[in-house]
C-alpha cells in the first residue's frame, strides 16, 4: 500500500497554485453543489418509489431541479419496472419537464427488460414520428439491443435482416447481439454460424464477442472449453473482461476446482483488474475450503465501507433524511429495514470537477467524500484531462481513511499516457520504483500502446527498457506481447530502422515474433516502398518456422499493387496458390486490375481464369489483423466453439 507521502510537497504545491488561480473567476454556482442537489433528488425519488405511494412524489415533481438527468438516473435506480413506469407516467403533469433522448432510452430499456414488447414498439414509433421534440430517431442498433433485452428473437432478426439488406457489413456489435440471443434461446448451431459469418465477412471479433461465447459455453456445461478459449485471448490481443473472469470463477467454484479459481485470481492481479462484487460468493466458497491467504484481503475490500452513509427507507411523510444524519436513529423516524447507499455517479461527479475550481473542491470536502480504490479509479477514468485527474489524485491522498494503492496509481499512469502527459508518467513510475511497488503488466503495455498514438517512440523505448524494474520478471509469452506492442508503436512513429533493431534483439533472445506481428511489419515497410526489408522479413518468417497465411499474402499483394509493383504482387500470388491458399475476392480483383494497368494482359487473364473455378468459394474477406489476431487463432477458437455443439467438428475453411 502507498503511504500519503507518495504525493510529495512539490505536487501538492502545484495543485494549490492551480487552485489559487481559479479564484480570479467569478462563478455563480458550484457544479459539485448542483451535482449533490441532483443526487439527493434522485435518492428522494428512489425512496418515494419504494414507499409505493405516489403522494410522496408530488412535492418532488415540482422541484425546479427536476430535469432529464435526474429523471434518467431515477428511472435506472427504480426498485421495479412498474414503479419506474409509474414515475414516468406521473411526469406528464409536470409543465416544465420535457423528455430528452437519455430519459426516453432509459424508459425503453425498462420496457425491454420487463418484456413489454407492445409498449416498447409504441414508444419507438412515437420517437421516430418526432412526437418528442429534439429527440433523434431510434437507431437500428438501439432497436436490436432493446429487442434482445426483451428476448424477442424474431424482432432482433428483423432488424438484422434490414441492416444486411442495406449492402454494408453490420458492425461487430450487431453480430454479438444476434449470437447472444441465439445462445439464450438454445439455438446453439445458429450462434456458432453467426460467429463464423462474422469472421468470413471480415468483421473483427472483440472482447464482448468472446464474452458471449464463454457465457454460452458455461451455460451449456462446456466449462473446460470456455477456459481454453479464455486462455487463447491474450495471443489475439483481446483483453480479458471482468465478466469473463466472473463467469469462469463462478463455474469452477461450483465444481469446487479452487486451484483453477486461484489461478484466475492471479491472472487478474497480473492484468491489474479490480475484482467485481459478483465474484464475492466464489471467494467465500474458496475461503470456506481453506484458501484464506488468497481471499481474505479481496473479501475485505468488497464488503461495504462503514464510512459511507446510508439513505434510510421510511414510512412517514418525510421519506428522505439528510445523509449526514442518516445513521442517527434517535429521532421519530420509523425505519422499516431498507438501507440504500446514496446515489453516486463517478462520471457525473468527475464532470462537475472538470475545472477543479476552489468552490467545487470545497463542496466536495463538505460532503465528506469517502473514496475507495474502485471509486477513485472510476473517477480518474472519467476525467477528460490528466491534469485535473492528477489534482484529484493529490487531493484524495490527504483525505481521511484513504490510501492510494497500486490500482489507483496504475490508473493514473494509464490516464496520463492516454492524454500524452509522459512527464507525469515518468515521475509516477519513478515514485513506484522508489516505493518498491510493481505496476501490472497490462499497464506497461498500455503505456507503450499510447506512445504510438502520441507518436512518442522515445518514451516507449524507455519504458520497455525499464520493464523489469517497473513490473518485475515477466513470462516469455508476455515478453512477446510487449515486443509486439513496441514494434507496432515504432511503426506508427515512422521509426522502421528502430523496429528492425528490436526484431533482431527478439531473435537473439530466443523470442520469435508471431505471424500477426510479422504481417504488421511487412505492411509498414511495403507501404513505405522498402521492399528489400519486406523480403528480409519474409525470409525471417520461414526461418522462424512460421507458415505465411492467406492474410499475410493479402496485405503484401495489396501493398505491392498500390505501389505499382504488379509483377512482385503476381509472384506472391503464385506463391500463395502453391501453398494451397486462396485470396479473397477483393485481392483477386485488385491484382487483375493492377496487371491490366501495366499492360500485363496475359498474366491478368491467367489470374482471373485460375480463380474462376474457385469463384464460389473465394471468401468475402480473409480473417486476421495486423499486430493483433491471426487466422490460425480465429480458426482455433471457431473449431473449439463449433465442436462443443456438434457430434463431429466441422472442418474449418478459414485458413485453407
Amino acid at each position: 500500500m502507498l503511504v500519503r507521502h507518495f504525493f510529495n510537497t512539490r505536487f501538492v504545491l502545484q495543485t494549490l497554485n492551480h487552485q489559487a488561480r481559479g479564484f480570479v473567476h467569478k462563478v455563480n454556482a458550484s457544479r459539485v453543489s448542483k451535482y449533490h442537489s441532483r443526487a439527493k433528488l434522485i435518492d428522494s425519488i428512489g425512496l418515494g418509489l419504494r414507499c409505493g405511494s405516489t403522494d410522496s412524489l408530488l412535492p418532488i415533481l415540482n422541484d425546479p431541479n427536476l430535469d432529464s438527468f435526474v429523471v434518467t438516473n431515477a428511472l435506472k435506480s427504480a426498485p421495479s419496472p412498474e414503479s419506474a413506469l409509474s414515475f414516468a407516467e406521473s411526469l406528464k403533469v409536470v409543465p416544465h419537464f420535457s423528455h430528452t433522448q437519455h430519459a426516453l432510452h432509459a424508459i425503453a430499456k425498462i420496457l425491454a427488460k420487463s418484456s413489454r414488447i407492445n409498449e416498447l414498439r409504441k414508444l419507438i414509433d412515437a420517437i421516430n414520428a418526432r412526437e418528442f421534440r429534439k429527440v433523434q430517431s431510434v437507431s437500428s442498433m438501439d432497436c436490436m439491443r432493446w429487442y434482445a433485452a426483451a428476448g424477442d428473437l424474431d424482432l432482433v432478426l428483423h432488424v438484422w435482416d434490414y441492416l444486411r439488406k442495406r449492402g454494408k457489413r453490420p458492425c461487430t456489435e450487431a453480430y454479438n447481439i444476434v449470437m447472444d440471443v441465439y445462445a439464450q434461446r438454445g439455438k446453439d448451431l445458429d450462434a456458432v454460424q453467426t460467429f463464423y459469418r462474422m469472421i468470413e465477412e471480415g468483421a473483427i471479433p472483440n472482447s464482448r464477442t468472446y464474452t458471449v461465447i464463454i457465457e454460452h459455453l458455461v451455460s451449456s456445461g462446456k466449462i473446460d472449453v470456455a477456459k481454453e478459449i479464455f486462455d487463447v485471448l491474450p495471443s489475439m490481443r483481446i483483453k480479458h473482461t471482468l465478466k469473463q473472469y466472473s463467469l469462469l470463477m463462478d463455474a469452477f467454484s461450483k465444481m469446487e476446482q479452487f486451484d483453477v479459481v486461484k489461478n484466475l485470481l492471479y491472472e487478474m492481479q497480473i492484468e491489474g483488474a479490480l475484482p467485481r462484487r459478483s465474484i464475492l460468493a466464489s471467494l467465500q466458497k474458496m475461503q470456506d475450503a481453506g484458501y484464506l491467504r488468497e481471499t481474505s484481503e479481496l473479501i475485505r475490500e468488497m464488503l461495504p465501507n462503514d464510512a459511507i452513509k446510508k439513505v434510510e427507507f421510511c414510512t412517514d411523510d418525510s421519506d428522505y433524511e439528510d445523509e449526514e444524519d442518516a445513521d442517527d436513529h434517535s429521532g421519530d423516524v420509523n425505519v422499516t429495514g431498507f438501507q440504500l447507499k446514496p446515489w453516486l455517479d463517478p462520471s457525473a461527479l468527475a464532470s462537475a470537477l472538470q475545472d477543479w475550481r476552489p468552490e467545487d473542491v470545497s463542496d466536495l470536502e463538505d460532503a465528506k467524500f469517502v473514496g475507495t480504490s474502485r471509486l477513485v479509479c472510476k473517477m480518474i477514468r472519467h476525467f477528460k484531462s490528466a491534469e485535473v485527474a492528477w489534482q484529484f489524485v493529490c487531493w484524495v491522498a490527504y483525505q481521511p481513511e484513504f490510501t492510494h494503492d497500486v490500482h489507483t496509481v496504475s490508473r493514473m499512469i494509464a490516464k496520463s499516457a492516454c492524454c500524452g502527459n509522459f512527464d507525469l508518467v515518468d515521475q509516477l513510475s519513478l515514485k513506484m520504483r522508489k516505493e518498491g511497488m510493481k505496476l501490472p503488466f497490462s499497464t506497461i503495455r498500455l503505456i507503450v500502446d499510447f506512445c504510438g498514438l502520441s507518436k512518442n517512440g522515445d518514451v516507449a523505448l524507455k519504458v520497455f527498457s525499464q520493464v523489469k524494474e517497473l513490473c518485475g520478471l515477466i513470462s516469455e509469452f508476455n515478453s512477446l506481447l510487449l515486443y509486439s506492442s513496441l514494434l507496432r508503436t515504432l511503426t506508427k512513429c515512422g521509426r522502421g530502422s528502430d523496429a528492425m533493431v528490436i526484431v533482431e534483439e527478439m531473435l537473439l533472445s530466443g523470442i520469435h515474433p508471431d505471424i500477426q506481428t510479422f504481417s504488421g511489419l511487412m505492411h509498414h515497410f511495403a507501404s513505405k516502398g522498402d521492399f528489400r526489408t519486406v523480403q528480409r522479413l519474409f525470409t525471417m518468417v520461414r526461418q522462424c518456422g512460421v507458415h505465411p497465411d492467406a492474410y499475410m499474402y493479402k496485405i503484401l499483394i495489396h501493398a505491392y499493387c498500390k505501389s505499382e509493383r504488379a509483377a512482385l504482387a503476381l509472384t506472391l500470388f503464385e506463391d500463395m496458390r502453391n501453398s494451397n491458399l486462396v485470396p479473397d475476392r477483393a485481392t483477386k480483383s485488385l491484382l487483375v486490375r493492377s496487371l491490366w494497368k501495366v499492360g500485363k494482359l496475359r498474366e491478368a487473364a491467367i489470374v482471373d481464369e485460375s480463380c474462376v473455378e474457385m469463384d464460389n468459394i473465394l471468401p468475402l474477406a480473409l480473417p486476421g489483423h495486423m499486430f493483433t489476431v491471426s487466422a490460425a487463432d480465429l480458426t482455433r477458437v471457431y473449431n473449439m466453439y463449433t465442436s462443443s455443439f456438434t457430434a463431429v467438428a466441422l472442418k474449418s475453411v478459414l485458413i485453407e
